[in-house]
């Protein structure tokens, strides 16, 4: 929050973006009868290790742990002139071109925030794993997989909360909730690249890269139509 303030204060003109990766979590967002997506007792939650946490982002249900890349983008949308859905379909443009780097091909899926993968294209069914083998899921036949999550938050028109990115998730995490409420299924970029995949610091690397050259884009726009309103 700290971080927040300052930014609203303008003491980071250009915005801050913190990476992190938390131990495990199921986090509910405020959206009502969010906890209903949840599968399991909460008891079950603790025996796996796992915290569960009421936020204030938007949003319903979703895991953060290990081998996911959380990107918190802390942004006065001012400065770059977004509104919450520009700036909702930046944040989606950032993960489709990293992942689009190595070779995975993403899109959006209307009514549905995020950064989806095409189960046909990719290759890979949408299956469950339990003990070393696949199983179905009751949403197998969905033709999109969720790469990466997305809930923000604004706060005096400054950002908060961010985005999720699976790179190497245990997804077997997900089993225990229905992500985003939506009953559609969720992949990594693991499991779509196998040994291709990338260590977390090289996706961190180009992540932040796309970030800066997308906000650089923004803010030179917004300057070139204030020169052009003096001229």
């Amino acid at each position: 929050m700290e971080l927040h303030e300052q930014v609203m204060a303008g003491t980071h003109a250009g915005g801050v973006l913190m990476l992190v990766e938390h131990p495990p979590v199921v986090t509910v967002g405020r959206r009502p009868d969010a906890t209903k997506h949840l599968l399991v007792p909460p008891g079950m939650l603790k025996l796996r290790g796992v915290e569960l946490v009421e936020t204030d982002r938007g949003g319903d249900i979703t895991f953060h742990g290990p081998g996911q890349l959380v990107a918190y983008p802390i942004l006065n949308l001012n400065t770059y002139h977004l509104n919450l859905h520009g700036y909702m379909r930046l944040l989606e443009t950032v993960v489709m071109e990293t992942v689009g780097g190595y070779g995975i091909e993403s899109t959006r899926v209307e009514g549905s925030t995020g950064v989806w993968v095409d189960v046909e294209k990719s290759g890979v069914s949408n299956q469950k794993s339990e003990g070393g083998a696949e199983i179905e899921c009751t949403c197998a036949n969905h033709p999109y997989s969720k790469i990466c999550a997305i809930g923000v938050k604004i706060r005096r028109w400054t950002t908060l909360h961010g985005l999720a990115l699976n790179v190497t998730t245990d997804m077997s995490f997900f089993e225990l909730i229905n992500p985003c409420g939506l009953g559609k299924p969720v992949t990594s970029m693991q499991r779509l690249l196998g040994e291709k995949t990338p260590g977390m610091g090289e996706v961190k690397g180009r992540l932040v890269g796309i970030f800066e050259e997308k906000l650089r884009a923004l803010a030179e726009k917004e300057a070139g139509k204030k020169e052009d309103a003096r001229a």
